[in-house]
């Protein structure tokens, strides 16, 4: 690979990376097209991750669908800044997200793929994106992601439900009485992330962040957001991952 002078790097295979304006990585191919992809595939790391989690992922994408999509690897929630809790990195990633598709006028299609706690946050992010269908009419209308068609929803390895109970954490054994000693310290450690993936978050009479996600909440549409998608798929760990929401 070679460093190019705004931060670029140029691969073999006509691939070309860059620091996107408003942070993160967008990969896409550098081969002459009679038009610029259309369509945006946002990949978001898990806990403690980074952008080159998914670099080899993102890269093989474009050389499988030069014409068709750019990828962006998001940043803005790297590292441990991922223990900041589900619905602050959501915040964040929402304004990356809005922030990409200002510099790309081109776009007309958007996709998410994440994995572990990063499909929390994408779930989060796209129900504060979410935009209601334009036709009052058409009740099987669905609405939009920032005005974009909502094309893929995948998560891989991801605590839909969160970390508590069923054995999802094997370094507890499946005891529970290690569990409630857990879900009263995780936060020493996870922080409010922590306390969002224990379910141990619940203040002012609300629930559980995630217990409010499942369900279009206030002015977060989170379900609706995720019926925007024509695909919503949800891999799962062999073992223990016994907690999803398909």
């Amino acid at each position: 690979m070679m460093a190019g002078a705004s931060g670029s790097v140029e691969e073999e295979g006509g691939l070309r990376a860059e620091e996107s304006p408003s942070g993160g990585v967008d990969v896409w191919s550098d081969a002459v097209s009679s038009h610029a992809p259309e369509h945006l595939l946002v990949m978001v790391h898990g806990i403690l991750g980074s952008t080159n989690d998914w670099q080899y992922a993102a890269n093989e994408f474009v050389k499988q669908l030069p014409d068709d999509v750019i990828v962006h690897c998001s940043e803005k929630n790297m590292n441990t800044l991922t223990l900041d809790g589900v619905d602050v990195m959501g915040e964040r990633l929402a304004d990356e997200v809005l922030d990409v598709i200002s510099q790309k006028p081109e776009l007309t299609k958007i996709s998410f793929l994440a994995h572990s706690v990063g499909g929390l946050v994408a779930r989060y992010a796209i129900a504060k994106l979410y935009r209601h269908p334009n036709s009052t009419f058409d009740s099987k209308a669905e609405g939009t992601i920032c005005g974009l068609e909502a094309v893929n929803f995948i998560t891989v390895a991801t605590p839909h439900l969160g970390s508590r109970g069923n054995k999802q954490v094997p370094l507890l054994f499946g005891f529970i009485t290690i569990e409630k000693v857990a879900s009263r310290v995780i936060h020493w450690i996870f922080r409010r992330t922590g306390r969002h993936l224990f379910l141990t978050d619940s203040a002012e009479g609300e629930p559980p962040l995630l217990q409010r996600m499942v369900e279009d909440y206030g002015d977060l549409y989170f379900i609706s957001a995720l019926r925007a998608f024509k695909r919503r798929v949800a891999y799962a760990n062999a073992d223990c991952d016994r907690i999803l929401i398909i």
